[in-house]
């Protein structure tokens, strides 16, 4: 019998794709580029200048956020602009981290 909770019992193929989303943002570098794409679209230089990432490095990762659907880019003679193209992608993170700070409160308070 499939489960029918909040992820509607959702078919394999389905799975794959949700958990090829949350991989996109298991990579902390990731996390940095989407925290400065919030601000607006930037090109890979200023995505280098703000996350102290090397080109190459920051490059693959917008890729992969590509890949992912959650970064667009458009062109503007030679130069690449970068930009969120899924806002969700802030819920999503305010969840978490909502839920972290919380995790950490309690944690903190066992302490004193």
């Amino acid at each position: 019998m499939r489960s029918r909770g909040k992820m509607g019992g959702m078919a394999e193929g389905a799975l794959e794709l949700v958990a090829a989303r949350f991989g996109a943002l298991a990579e902390p570098m990731r996390l940095r580029i989407l925290q400065a794409l919030e601000g607006g679209e930037m090109t890979v230089t200023g995505l280098v200048g703000t996350t102290g990432a090397g080109q190459a490095n920051v490059s693959r990762h917008l890729r992969v956020l590509m890949e992912a659907g959650m970064v667009a880019r458009r062109r503007e003679g030679p130069n690449a602009f970068y930009r969120i193209s899924d806002p969700a992608i802030f819920e999503l993170c305010e969840l978490v981290c909502r839920r972290m700070r919380s995790e950490f409160k309690a944690a903190a308070a066992k302490f004193r």
